[in-house]
Parts: C-alpha cells; structure tokens; sequence
C-alpha cells in the first residue's frame, strides 16, 4: 500500500530530510540521530524507498572538475505545439547530456532548458550542433549564470501538520 506525505510521522520525514543531505550515512548514524535502534530504521527506509518516497541514490559532482562549471538557460519556442512535436523535442532534448533539467512552461515561451558545459565555446557548439538539430525549434533566449547563489538537490520536506481536535 501506498502512503501520501501526510500519512509519514515526524521521524519518517526527519529520514528523509537526512538522507538527502547526507545520502551515505551508516544505518546505525541514522538511527541515532532519529532516536531510534537500527532495525526499526532500516525498516522505515525500505518502506520509503518501496513506498517512492525515496527514488535513488547518487553522488553529488563537482562541476568545474568535470568541467561543467558553465550553468546556462534557454528559453526554447517551437514553431508547433501540436503533441508530435511537443513528444519529438521531448525525446531529443531528453538525449543531450549536457541538459540538466528541461521544463515544459506556461507562457510566453515553451520549454525552460538547464545545461551545464565547460565555457562559451561549448555552449555555441551544443546550441549550433545538438540544440540547433532538433527538428521544430523556431527561437532561442539564453541566460548565462554568473554566480550560482544557491544550488540544492534537496527537496522540503514539510512538517506534519498538527491533527485538529474533534469538538
């Protein structure tokens, strides 16, 4: 059985507020710092992870050593929204490594795309070669970051809320 998020108790989303952060903890360390012996905490993260609640786990690069230092947005508009084309370019855009996250949006544009690259002359190559290939692509804005002020793999995790009384 599926839970939803309101159906997790304090010390399940405490789990999962510390295992994103710190993803490799030893199950004894997590136990401890959730108040609770190892094997009820196991349990609790099997469950999340069975449950979806917790997808994966993964090692967090630094981009400028794989040189990926290079943040980038691209407003992308398609010359046809039509749901071939919108499933084309999804595909496609889906293929290039260097895409990070891509965003279907409302408004004046389509798509918000996230590329990470080395520098200048590798975002001219992807926008020429790779962007640039995919068929029903009509305009391009680019945003180049300059300083990435904050940059998370977190998600919150809200609190429980309190439970009303029955009067």
């Amino acid at each position: 059985m599926s839970r939803a998020l309101e159906d997790l108790d304090r010390i399940d989303r405490q789990i999962l507020r510390i295992l994103q952060k710190e993803g490799r903890m030893a199950n004894v360390e997590l136990a401890r710092r959730v108040n609770l012996s190892p094997t009820p905490c196991l349990e609790r993260v099997k469950r999340l992870e069975r449950e979806g609640f917790i997808r994966d786990y993964a090692a967090i690069l630094d981009p400028v050593k794989v040189h990926a230092g290079l943040v980038v947005y691209i407003q992308v508009t398609l010359t046809n929204t039509d749901t071939a084309s919108l499933e084309e370019y999804n595909r496609r855009i889906s293929e290039l490594d260097e895409v990070q996250e891509c965003h279907m949006v409302a408004g004046g544009f389509d798509y918000l795309v996230k590329i990470r690259i080395k520098d200048m002359m590798g975002y001219r190559r992807f926008l020429g070669e790779k962007l640039g290939s995919i068929p029903g692509v009509r305009e391009t804005h680019t945003y180049v970051v300059i300083q990435e002020v904050k940059s998370e793999t977190s998600v919150a995790v809200p609190d429980p809320e309190p439970r009303k009384s029955k009067r």
